[in-house]
């Protein structure tokens, strides 16, 4: 078997993505506003983040490199096995991941248009049903709900005005209790 379908090959390939994406955020958080007179800014809790990815996709291209560079033709390791497929027409758990991508692309492009307890709400039925569930009542009511008891937390108690779209009536119908 060739060394390129490996896993050994398949995560250095990934680690090396993530180590362009940490660099990639990381210059990007470089981009927030800083607040004078405050210890913890906007880019500190990412960049935190930023660092563990990076940190860790970091250990994962070392390991890989140095599996790769001594790897023999017959070798047992889980790294030398042979690298699963990402091909979505023969496995559907990948086309459901790809799915699942572009209904968060989709989240995010409606977001200001429907807001937030909207989107969420279509995207948690589709997730449910992608995932298996079939209760539709169950499916309905959590969808609904979560997200609404999750903007009056926000909205309330963390005093965050997220975008509502159509249902902007509730912010004054709750902002008035």
């Amino acid at each position: 078997m060739k060394k390129t379908q490996t896993v050994a090959f398949a995560n250095l390939i990934g680690s090396i993505l993530f180590i362009i994406l940490g660099i990639w955020a990381w210059i990007q958080t470089g981009k927030f506003e800083e607040v004078s007179n405050t210890y913890v800014q906007a880019s500190s809790f990412p960049r935190i983040m930023i660092v563990g990815m990076l940190i860790f996709s970091i250990v994962l291209f070392v390991q890989s490199l140095l599996k790769l560079l001594s790897m023999k033709e017959g070798d047992k390791d889980a790294l030398a096995a042979k690298a699963a497929s990402i091909n979505f027409v023969k496995d559907k758990s990948v086309l459901a991941g790809v799915v699942i991508i572009l209904l968060c692309i989709g989240f995010v492009a409606l977001f200001e248009i429907l807001g937030y307890v909207i989107c969420a709400a279509l995207i948690s039925v589709v997730i449910m049903y992608i995932i298996g569930k079939r209760n539709w009542l169950q499916m309905i009511l959590v969808s609904v709900l979560v997200p609404l008891g999750m903007w009056l937390i926000f909205f309330k108690v963390l005093t965050v005005n997220i975008p509502m779209g159509p249902l902007q009536f509730l912010c004054d119908l709750v902002g008035k209790i």
